[in-house]
């Protein structure tokens, strides 16, 4: 069996928690980076401190919301702190997953939905209609990145490289979207969504998987516990193996029934939806949907987003 170094297995953990800040960071640096290039258009940079403040108030939210779970979660007993982990685990499940299905299904389409928006705010005549639409992008990912890092930390033996990784993927995304902002950077949306709900799909399983496993501990789950394989001898602890089938897939040295079911319900639908090749009639649709709106804030969506 190959050994696995430090810095390898450190890298294995910090995979998952890269990925979602990266994607959640990259939704909320985009659409901070459009508002700011509609203000600089207008000529109305100094309202940028109030959607900073929005910004700042919405992390500021998400941090603490963080913390008081995690506060929480430290007061409960070893059986209440099993069924805590479970809710988390299948809450995040949840919000993650249906992330990865409204992206994949509004992703060729996002200018047009972001641009539409910033029209709205702009009829209204009001800069606190783009401050609200500030703090609700970084709120929204901000929540979900909580909720999702908390369940990876109380499955994790390594909090620290999991919260490494996250903080790594947010500040990649914050340089994305700078650079998104400025112009000099371009993407194809709908691959980077598709790529990264990949990485997500098997990430969603493995939490499936876990909360299954955590549901039993918890005394909430008890059919399906039947030994269905032993993988020991190749999920070694310290090994690359493990880091990446238990670190990063959720699946155990021993699974029983009951965890391959669910890693397998929640792997395969969601997979073929992220890999199904779209329909030539949704392509042309939210193409004709991003070729609209030739209005100022258009013009400034399209150069922070394309």
């Amino acid at each position: 069996m190959v050994a696995i170094s430090p810095a390898t297995g450190i890298c294995e953990l910090m995979l998952p928690t890269f990925v979602i800040g990266l994607r959640e960071g990259v939704e909320a640096s985009l659409i901070i980076g459009i508002i700011a290039a509609f203000l600089g258009t207008q000529g109305r940079t100094s309202a940028l401190r109030w959607v900073w403040m929005g910004v700042g108030i919405a992390i500021a939210m998400c941090v603490a919301i963080g913390l008081a779970l995690g506060d929480f979660e430290g007061a409960l007993s070893q059986r209440q702190q099993e069924q805590l982990e479970t809710v988390v685990a299948l809450v995040a499940v949840g919000m993650v997953s249906y992330m990865i299905v409204w992206m994949r299904r509004h992703a060729r389409g996002l200018k047009g939905d972001i641009e539409s928006h910033l029209a709205s705010a702009l009829a209204k005549g009001s800069i606190k209609a783009l401050v609200v639409m500030a703090f609700l992008a970084v709120f929204r990912e901000g929540l979900e990145t909580v909720i999702f890092l908390l369940a990876v930390f109380q499955q994790s033996d390594n909090t620290a490289a999991a919260g490494g990784g996250a903080l790594l993927g947010l500040t990649a995304a914050v340089v994305v979207g700078y650079a998104l902002y400025r112009g000099g950077l371009r993407i194809n949306l709908a691959k980077f969504f598709r790529a990264t709900g990949v990485v997500l799909v098997l990430v969603v399983a493995g939490l499936f998987a876990a909360a299954a496993h955590s549901a039993h501990e918890a005394g909430w789950l008890d059919a399906m516990q039947g030994q269905v394989i032993d993988l020991s001898a190749i999920i070694r602890p310290g090994s690359v193996q493990s880091a990446l089938a238990t670190g990063m897939l959720g699946i155990q040295p021993k699974p029983v029934l009951a965890e391959v079911v669910a890693w397998f319900a929640a792997a395969i639908p969601l997979m073929l939806f992220v890999l199904w090749p779209s329909s030539p009639s949704s392509r042309r649709s939210a193409a004709a949907a991003g070729s609209q709106k030739a209005t100022p804030i258009a013009r400034a969506a399209r150069t922070a987003a394309s």
